[in-house]
């Protein structure tokens, strides 16, 4: 089965002051999305796509780039798509604040990707682990969805 993992990497980091989706945390400098693109790939999982600004692309590119080299579970290419989370993708009825500048969230992020999304896919953030399992999981909960009208999402008990 084909999937995508949707990475929403466009925030701004105010409350952190700076970037912290593309700051190195690994023993090779390795940043936190990393993590979960190696394990979405191992899962199944067969595209990448990353919610950026336009100023992001650059260094995207040089951070993840490499990723047009790897092979799916399957040994096919990792297929890799950059989107910019921007107001083109806001509809003609819907007016903008004047002086607004910041991102509208998750929802409209997620709209920003339609365009590069025709397969069943997950949306996590760049800046948040969530660990091989929830991978694995909800992988195998995408292959058990009809092809239209079901969604489902991975949880975590809080105690």
């Amino acid at each position: 089965m084909k999937a995508a993992l949707v990475i929403m990497a466009a925030g701004m980091g105010s409350r952190y002051g700076g970037s912290k989706q593309v700051d190195g945390i690994g023993p090779d400098g390795e940043i936190l999305m990393e993590y979960s693109i190696y394990d979405a790939i191992r899962a199944g999982f067969t595209k990448v796509v990353f919610i950026i600004k336009p100023e992001m692309r650059e260094m995207m590119d040089e951070l993840v780039g490499y990723l047009k080299e790897k092979k799916t579970a399957k040994g096919q290419p990792v297929q890799v798509a950059y989107v910019y989370q921007d107001y083109t993708s806001v509809p003609d009825f819907y007016h903008i604040p004047e002086g607004r500048t910041k991102p509208f969230g998750t929802g409209h992020a997620v709209l920003c990707a339609r365009s590069c999304v025709g397969e069943p896919f997950i949306v996590i953030n760049a800046d948040d682990y969530y660990g091989v399992d929830a991978f694995r999981v909800i992988y195998e909960e995408l292959g058990r969805l009809k092809a239209e009208g079901e969604a489902t999402m991975v949880g975590y008990r809080l105690d």
